[in-house]
């Protein structure tokens, strides 16, 4: 065997491995070459002895990637690049065998180095993140049980770690030393040093830029030890406080903890925390050895899981649900955006946990803490209450109820909270924006899941669009769009469909200044429109526009194209009565026919008749398409109806006009027509009545008995005829042309269809109403029935009286026509039987028919003047001023108030004026 030389074996000895550590100990010091450095000697060995390894496998790309992202975050970007070439050469060379060691070696030193503020220090290099008694639990290697250097190695170790073939190699080499308590970690005060490096080796560079680069960022290592200090302190004070089923021991290390709520921040399950289903949160298990304080800690921070469960079972649960709709759907992707925005969290959290399991010793300051944690957690765990908030207040709603509730939520006071709730109802609201934009300018309506606040029913025909087909749904109106704006956009929409599907108009309906509109809103970004209408009216003028484009569209079209307005006239001259001359030219056509019994009229005789009344009257003038839709028409027909009874005009309407003039409205005007022809024929009775006693008055005064009965049916005749024309006037010109001047104005300034159907609709209900044909003048109206049935009557009696006068007159001028021709012949003029016969029935007839005749006028009148004044009293009841006033113009010379104490007392305006209060 050879024998080494001297140099040889002095060159053994200089690259043993404990020459080689006090070699990098004096270096790392940067110390002189006689300084002793012995004390920091035996720490190195006693370090490297430790039954320590990194909690990485041996991957020296894994490493030179960590270095990478550290250099990237200081923000040495070119350093990182420097780096990687530097690193390529090391592995060129080929001749370091454990270069992942040498990398993580130098990325330790590099991070001891940025955990203090001055220069390192041995404390720093060599007694880095070794863990505190109070919180890890002790471990000593097998191999170092039986000396006393072991025990204090094993008490600075940390558990569960492995042995590392490095430091048993040194411990075997170097072997046991003790190492004095005042270089302890954390009570080392040497001074640091500067390293010393060869520029020339790689290794050098290396080492150089890891560790000098590192120095401008370091902070104090005592803080994270400060705070957990005080943890444990408050613990040991609140001890004897904690439920006794809770184990308040520190046996559980802090990164288990942090590992485990990282896994809850996902809705995951930990190995010591999990969700309780009897809490309905997740808690940690009673049974862990967890101080009081760091438990609560824990489940505060946990309840952000929960959150993030609740939130994303309901963005999952909804997104399966086709029935939640676009804007339901719109709500789902907000959520999902700010779960995206959650996830990235957890990404960085990730991370950190990653760096923390990556690093040289649990207890490092650079792991991830639970207050380090609830930091990061803060802003998080409110935004995702707020969603939670959302969620629930959301609940069961879709549509427009959805984007009312979320806009609730813009109400809050906190600042971020409204910016949080704005954001999502931007994007909730934009599926309502695009349905109003297709309703308001096309007439479209896009709602498959019922989400818009305007509604369409499919089977209503097109007649009934208007009125039936498009309705609003009040429960989907968003709260950010105003009633009034609500119905001005059905209107829009509704008006544009019914142009194209009733009117068959399909021209442009945008009118002049629209363009500027609509390039005005372009420039807002989707619904900012109506959710800012507190700020800017721009969503107002929009609907404005768009409402007085289409609404005038529409009323040109019904008035040039459908001559709406010339319907209007016509149903006012031929079924409310307005055209005088062809009513009484049709009343005398339809004479001799309508006193006959109804059931032997015949419709097309009545319509020869009225095309004959046309044909004679100013209505020929009419335009024939007027014409053409007046017709005869029979009402229903009851036992012992005349013709009068049951004769009716009627007015054939379709297409648009039947908007207007809907069939309830068409039973509306043939109301009042019976009851304006039943006046009218009155008044067209009492002049056949008049004219029968001006011929007849004229004969009978041969009859001089007949004078008194003749005077009495003349005052009786003038008192109906006072009534029936006081009640005409009110009729023709109080109720129809005031009212109808009224709806002709009201129709000329319209703005669009509703308001010509509603006025309409008004001067049906004000004619109805002072016509007597309402629910509250029912008795009124059969009072006057009654006064009508007994001008009739008057009519048949006074037709009976003179038949029988005149036939009297009659036969007494036959007697004395023929004593004129006896006694122009020369012979006696009458014989006494003749004359016996003759004052015979001049006696029957002044005993009898006049007497007869006397107390029918007498019951007659009597009867009418009681009538009159029950009705006089009903009307002085009513609460119609207008219908009071008629009650003065009836007796006006205070006749029927002389006669009956009810009118003369003021009861009757006392009980009325406490009826209207």
């Amino acid at each position: 065997m050879a024998t080494k030389t001297p140099k040889e074996v002095r060159d053994t000895e200089n690259n043993s491995p404990a020459a080689l550590l006090h070699q990098l100990v004096k270096a790392t010091l940067g110390a002189k070459k006689d300084a002793d450095i012995s004390q920091h000697f035996q720490y190195a060995v006693r370090v490297v002895s430790s039954n320590f390894a990194p909690s990485i496998e041996s991957d020296e790309f894994h490493v030179a990637e960590r270095i990478k992202r550290k250099l990237a975050r200081e923000g040495r970007e070119s350093d990182a690049a420097y780096f990687s070439e530097l690193h390529r050469k090391l592995q060129s060379q080929g001749k370091l065998q454990n270069r992942w060691a040498i990398l993580y070696f130098l990325l330790s030193l590099a991070d001891s180095n940025k955990e203090t503020k001055q220069k390192p220090s041995s404390a720093v290099i060599f007694g880095r993140g070794l863990p505190n008694l109070a919180t890890s639990t002790p471990f000593v290697p097998r191999n170092l049980h039986q000396t006393p250097v072991a025990s204090e190695i094993g008490s600075y170790s940390h558990s569960g770690t492995q042995s590392s073939g490095i430091g048993s190699g040194i411990s075997s080499i170097s072997g046991p030393t003790p190492t004095p308590h005042s270089y302890a970690p954390g009570n080392l005060t040497t001074p640091g040093v500067t390293v010393a490096h060869d520029p020339q080796s790689v290794g050098s560079r290396l080492a150089q830029m890891l560790i000098g680069g590192s120095q401008s960022h370091v902070t104090n290592p005592n803080l994270a030890s400060a705070s957990r200090g005080q943890v444990s302190e408050v613990t040991k004070r609140n001890a004897s406080a904690l439920s006794p089923e809770e184990n308040t021991s520190f046996e559980l290390a802090e990164v288990a903890i942090v590992r485990d709520l990282v896994y809850v921040f996902q809705g995951i399950d930990g190995k010591l925390i999990k969700y309780s289903y009897n809490e309905d949160a997740y808690r940690m298990d009673s049974q862990v050895g967890v101080p009081r304080p760091v438990r609560d800690l824990v489940h505060k921070l946990a309840e952000l899981g929960w959150l993030f469960c609740k939130v994303k079972k309901y963005v999952e649960k909804k997104s399966q649900d086709k029935s939640f709709g676009l804007v339901g759907q719109s709500f789902t992707a907000a959520l999902q955006q700010e779960l995206t925005e959650y996830y990235r969290l957890l990404a960085v959290l990730e991370a950190q946990q990653q760096e923390t399991d990556d690093a040289i010793e649990e207890t490092s300051t650079s792991a991830l803490t639970l207050f380090q944690l609830s930091v990061w957690t803060f802003d998080p765990l409110h935004r995702m209450k707020q969603l939670a908030i959302l969620v629930d207040g959301c609940k069961d709603k879709k549509g427009g109820a959805l984007a009312s509730a979320i806009h609730s939520y813009t109400l809050h006071g906190d600042r971020s909270v409204r910016a949080l709730v704005s954001h999502i109802l931007k994007l909730v609201a934009f599926p309502l924006w695009k349905m109003l934009d297709k309703w308001i300018y096309d007439g479209l309506l896009e709602d498959k899941y019922h989400e818009f606040f305007v509604a369409a029913d499919p089977s209503v025909k097109e007649e009934k669009l208007w009125h039936e087909k498009y309705t609003l749904r009040k429960s989907m109106v968003p709260s950010f769009i105003k009633m009034d704006q609500a119905r001005q956009i059905l209107l829009i929409g509704k008006s544009i469909n019914f142009l194209r599907q009733v009117c068959k108009d399909h021209t442009p309906i945008i009118g002049k200044g629209t363009e500027e509109v609509i390039e005005k809103h372009s420039k807002y970004e989707n619904t900012e429109m109506f959710l800012d209408q507190d700020l800017d009216n721009t969503f107002q003028e929009v609907i404005d526009k768009a409402y007085q484009d289409t609404s005038r569209k529409l009323l040109d079209v019904l008035h040039q194209r459908f001559k709406f307005l010339d319907h209007l006239k016509a149903m006012r001259r031929y079924l409310l009565l307005g055209q005088g001359d062809f009513i009484k030219h049709l009343m005398d056509l339809l004479q001799s026919d309508l006193v006959k019994q109804a059931q032997v009229l015949y419709l097309h005789n009545l319509t020869g008749v009225l095309e004959t009344a046309i044909r004679a009257t100013n209505a020929q003038y009419d335009d024939s398409e007027i014409l053409d839709r007046l017709d005869v028409r029979l009402l229903e027909l009851s036992p012992g109806d005349t013709g009068w009874d049951v004769f009716s005009l009627d007015y054939h309407v379709d297409g648009p006009i039947s908007t207007v003039f809907t069939p309830q409205c068409k039973i509306l005007y043939l109301r009042v027509f019976n009851f304006l022809w039943r006046a009218k024929r009155m008044e067209y009775i009492l002049t056949q009545v008049w004219k029968d006693q001006m011929c007849n008055a004229r004969l009978l005064k041969d009859i001089p008995e007949l004078s008194p009965l003749l005077h009495h049916m003349h005052t009786l005749a003038s008192e109906m005829v006072h009534f029936i024309h006081q009640m005409q006037y009110y009729i023709n010109f109080e109720v129809m042309e005031c009212s109808y001047d009224e709806l002709w104005k009201r129709v000329n300034k319209a703005n669009d269809l509703d308001h010509i159907i509603s006025a309409h609709e008004v001067f049906l209900d004000t004619i109805l109403k002072r016509s007597l044909l309402d629910e509250e003048s029912q008795p009124l109206l059969t009072q006057l029935r009654v006064i009508f049935d007994l001008i009739v009557q008057f009519e048949g009696m006074q037709e009976e009286f003179f038949k029988t006068s005149l036939e009297e007159l009659e036969r007494r001028k036959s007697a004395e026509r023929a004593i004129e021709e006896r006694t122009e012949m020369g012979k006696w003029g009458t014989t006494e039987l003749e004359e016996k016969e003759k004052k015979r029935l001049h006696q029957e007839f002044q005993r009898n028919f006049i007497p007869s005749e006397r107390a029918k006028l007498r019951v007659l009148s009597q009867t009418l003047q009681d009538m009159v004044q029950k009705f006089l009293v009903m009307l002085t009841a009513h609460s119609d001023d207008s219908l009071r006033l008629l009650a003065v113009r009836l007796d006006f010379n205070e006749v029927y108030k002389a006669r009956e104490p009810k009118l003369r007392s003021p009861v009757a305006y006392m009980k009325r004026k406490k009826r209207e209060y």
